[in-house]
């Protein structure tokens, strides 16, 4: 008897936030291994802001998910079958496998993973493309130097708040923008920030004036939109803006470009994009010293897991855009 494998698939480019016509649920038998390839049970699926950019058409740094195409998402799985000498049954493996209860995969892009070392939604968070994002952009795009101050948004988010750990245990002062009491708390207290800011309840223009009197070194932007002209204006003299994300304008129909920028002029100041994929080459470093880090207990990991089924992603993804998740958002579909 056939393993049913089902299926999220794009039925259609949303218009402002993605709504239920736009994804097909497929049910199709789950397709076997050829030679050098091998069969993944999907357990759990990375939940992520950058899928809302992948769904529209056009240029950009990844080539959009198509029409019928399974939802292009990044997982940790078992191998269940294989034909491949590198993958054998049993073992438990990270790669791009969409959102899908079975893939079938030739290795590439596929790391076995340790889920005696670590949860497997960690391997999707700190130790996955999030903590990447965070290391790579933080370390070599925002070059913080100790003392220095940094300001992270969406700072209790998988970035975000990875982010902000780092920039401690380099020795900088870090000031967290986040929405609601409970995730400021949650930045001070738990991950160590020394300051947060409430943007839904506070005057952000204010308050970094009172956090930040000599003006903002780095600024990691995971929210664009008000947040950021706010923070521009607060710029020390060579600071270094790094271009994560924009999660507030991705279901904009009119999305707001920054109306501050000239202050990168005024302060001799730069704006930079982070794009993990460009240090593919160097993973294993990133996530050798994030482990590090772990172990030591300088770095700490949240993941909000949700369980369920593969057919609640459509549901779980507007989490995001709610702002409901703390950490890392991961959907697990299977135990």
């Amino acid at each position: 008897m056939s393993t049913i494998n089902r299926q999220i698939r794009l039925a259609a480019r949303p218009v402002g936030e993605p709504r239920p016509t736009d994804w097909e649920h497929v049910e199709e038998p789950a397709a076997q291994p050829g030679d050098g390839e091998f069969l993944v049970q999907v357990l759990c699926l990375s939940i992520d802001p950058a899928m809302r950019g992948w769904m529209n058409a056009g240029r950009s740094y990844i080539r959009p998910v198509e029409i019928g195409e399974v939802m292009r998402a990044g997982a940790v799985g078992r191998v269940v079958a294989s034909r491949h000498s590198g993958f054998a049954v049993g073992d438990h493996v990270s790669g791009t496998f969409g959102v899908q209860e079975y893939c079938v995969s030739d290795g590439r892009g596929v790391t076995k993973v340790d889920p005696a070392a670590a949860p497997l939604p960690t391997y999707l968070g700190t130790l996955g493309m999030s903590g990447l994002t965070a290391y790579f952009g933080l370390i070599e795009v925002g070059r913080p130097e100790p003392g220095q101050t940094v300001v992270v948004s969406g700072a209790a988010g998988a970035v975000g708040s990875v982010v902000g750990q780092i920039a401690k245990i380099l020795g900088c002062r870090v000031i967290g923008i986040a929405g609601g009491e409970a995730k400021c708390r949650m930045v001070v207290d738990e991950f160590g920030f020394d300051a947060a800011i409430d943007y839904q309840s506070e005057d952000v223009r204010k308050a970094l004036r009172e956090h930040a009197p000599d003006g903002v070194d780095v600024y990691f932007d995971n929210v664009g939109g008000d947040v950021l002209d706010a923070v521009l204006l607060r710029l020390a003299r060579g600071a270094r803006v790094v271009v994560c994300g924009a999660i507030s304008q991705y279901n904009s129909t009119k999305p707001q470009g920054p109306a501050n920028y000239l202050s990168l002029l005024v302060n001799r100041a730069s704006m930079t994009g982070i794009v993990v994929f460009d240090y593919a080459d160097r993973y294993a470093e990133g996530i050798a010293q994030m482990a590090t880090w772990r172990a030591e207990g300088r770095l700490k990991s949240l993941e909000d897991v949700v369980s369920g089924s593969v057919t609640e992603f459509p549901d779980t993804l507007m989490r995001l855009f709610r702002g409901d998740n703390h950490g890392k958002l991961v959907l697990k579909i299977a135990d």
